[in-house]
């Protein structure tokens, strides 16, 4: 027995059977006086032993149950009588004290029986009875909470899978917010690339056409009907350029028609300065074509060129200009 008042299943399979010495049975019986989850162990314990001597049949325990009964019954046979009255527990449960009386009876009368027997003749017990008694530390009871308890985990387990499958969702829902965004942002940057480019564009457009040092040519040709213009406005500091036509005769599929800037400078070859074709009208217009800057200009001129346009202007003149 332990000092701490603590008792194992076995002590009380012992006390449900009346197998236990005074002084223990008094201490277990005191303890389960206190301690209501022991008297509901101690009922669970006579029940199943009340199924087991009236299920089982008898035949020969094992060796160690055997031994230990024996030795039980050799201290009982010099300490307690053999007639001597069951001790009734106090405040046991109703049935726990039905079934205690029953176990009772039948310990005193495996004793009565197995008293004056030889060794040998003592053998025919129930061994199922005594396995369980010699092996109760090692079942686990199981009560309301063992019952509950294994389905905790799958409760449990199926809550967080379904707080997993939430947080998924979520997370794909973010995720595809998240990108919308981002795209939007794309496009919104893009747009704002493209206004500040178009708005660069036409201030470049607005600041030649009304730079004062701009030099303004109009081009002519002679003996048509309709004459074709051009006029240039032309800023040599920045090497910005602006030409726009008029009547200009249509051309064949293969042509095309090219501006040319003459250098003022002695010596320099004309610059192209961008290919165009005219509308149905005869209209036409080279905005900003790639110049270098600082080229001051004598003057400005037309040819007629094979498609792509060429090095070198390739005569006739169509228009010129100074």
């Amino acid at each position: 027995m332990s000092d701490s008042r603590h008792f194992t299943s076995e002590d009380l399979t012992l006390f449900a059977m009346q197998l236990l010495s005074p002084e223990e049975h008094a201490e277990v019986a005191a303890y389960l006086e206190e301690s209501p989850e022991a008297r509901q162990e101690l009922a669970e314990i006579n029940g199943e032993l009340a199924i087991y001597a009236h299920s089982v049949d008898l035949h020969s325990p094992p060796p160690q149950a055997r031994e230990r009964l024996m030795k039980q019954l050799n201290w009982e046979r010099k300490a307690i009588p053999i007639d001597r009255a069951v001790v009734p527990e106090p405040r046991a449960p109703e049935t726990t004290v039905r079934t205690a009386s029953v176990f009772a009876e039948a310990a005193e009368r495996i004793k009565a029986a197995n008293v004056n027997l030889p060794e040998k003749a003592q053998e025919p017990v129930s061994s199922e009875l005594f396995r369980y008694s010699s092996a109760e530390d090692e079942r686990p009871k199981r009560g309301a909470m063992g019952k509950i308890l294994p389905w905790v985990g799958w409760v449990v387990a199926a809550g967080l899978a379904v707080v997993a499958g939430n947080f998924y969702h979520e997370r794909d829902g973010l995720r595809s917010e998240l990108a919308a965004q981002a795209s939007q942002v794309d496009h919104l940057k893009a747009d704002a690339e493209a206004t500040v480019a178009d708005a660069a564009a036409a201030r470049k457009v607005m600041e030649t056409m009304t730079d004062g040092s701009a030099m303004r040519v109009t081009l002519t040709t002679y003996k048509a009907a309709t004459i074709p213009t051009g006029r240039a406005t032309y800023v040599a500091s920045k090497g910005a350029l602006i030409f726009l036509a008029n009547n200009l005769a249509q051309l064949q599929p293969t042509k095309t028609y090219e501006l040319w800037l003459l250098p003022a400078a002695e010596g320099q070859s004309p610059i192209p300065a961008g290919t165009f074709v005219p509308d149905a009208r005869g209209n036409a217009n080279v905005i900003m074509p790639p110049l270098p800057k600082g080229v001051e200009a004598k003057g400005f001129a037309v040819t007629m060129e094979a498609e792509g346009g060429s090095a070198t202007p390739t005569m006739p003149i169509v228009l010129a200009g100074e």
